[in-house]
């Protein structure tokens, strides 16, 4: 049985009221060298999406941490803000959510500073439909969600270009808004909060949904998309995060050891075999 602990609303209330006394200072702060060396000690929380993330995080808590002399805790979040803010006030101590654009983006927007320290895995992005079985079913005055953030959006926006169905403007890339599309070829979007866009599919023609929102939404991206993202060359790697300044402790460095190590990459090849999730070891995320 999991011992994973889901966040509340009074811990999200928490969570902001402490992302705000963050400058004020608190325990938790890597300066205090004290403190520091009694975390060594204490558990890592981490926090993650319930899937793939958690269930990674959990495959490493249950059978490679206590070999490594490293204590686990996971932190299950539905959302794509609260594990960020959590991980800047101090609530918990890392985070395996998201991909560094999405981080960057955050980054600005909020005014904190949490960075990357290794890739583990690619959840490719795809077009899903439970109206249409082709993309040439998708007709004008049709209508298609996508992500309202502005980074999985942008991706949204590039994988329907890539695919003919819409045309963007030269060289926005995967950094496209609704604005920059020249040619909606008769189409029409509906922009929903990323992990809402699943319980939409009955009410629009497709949506595209992120990879780990899929897999909670039993959807095979292998068999069910109409589009998906390709995984070589992709740069939306996702990755252990952390406060900067934290990127040294000693428990970080043995879970992101551990992340990337064979074990886990045959547990991420064994269970996600529908291409839901690719293992992207390699190089730090920059």
């Amino acid at each position: 049985m999991r011992n994973n602990i889901k966040l509340t609303a009074g811990i999200a209330a928490t969570a902001a009221l402490a992302l705000g006394l963050t400058a004020c200072g608190t325990s938790s702060d890597p300066s205090s060298g004290k403190d520091s060396a009694a975390s060594a000690d204490k558990p890592l929380v981490v926090a993650a999406s319930p899937t793939p993330h958690a269930d990674i995080l959990n495959f490493v808590k249950d059978e490679l941490a206590a070999k490594a002399g490293l204590k686990l805790e996971v932190k299950e979040f539905t959302d794509y803000v609260l594990p960020n803010t959590a991980t800047q006030s101090g609530q918990v101590d890392a985070n395996f959510f998201q991909h560094k654009p999405y981080l960057d983006d955050f980054n600005q927007k909020n005014n904190t500073d949490i960075v990357p320290v290794v890739n583990v895995h690619l959840e490719p992005l795809g077009l899903y439909s439970t109206k249409v079985k082709a993309l040439k079913d998708i007709k004008a005055g049709q209508t298609i969600a996508v992500p309202n953030d502005t980074t999985n959006g942008g991706r949204a926006l590039k994988l329907l270009a890539d695919n003919g169905l819409i045309t963007l403007k030269d060289g926005v890339g995967s950094n496209g808004k609704l604005s920059d599309i020249t040619d909606k070829k008769g189409l029409e979007f509906k922009e929903l909060e990323a992990a809402t866009v699943p319980r939409a599919l009955n009410d629009v023609d497709a949506a595209v949904v992120n990879g780990n929102y899929a897999i909670e939404a039993k959807l095979n991206p292998a068999t069910d998309s109409l589009a998906l993202e390709k995984a070589d060359g992709n740069p939306y790697a996702n990755f252990l995060a952390v406060k900067e300044g934290n990127e040294k402790d000693a428990r970080v460095r043995k879970l992101a050891t551990l992340l990337n190590s064979p074990e886990v990459k045959k547990y991420i090849e064994d269970t996600y075999k529908n291409g839901s999730v690719v293992p992207a070891f390699g190089a730090v995320a920059k």
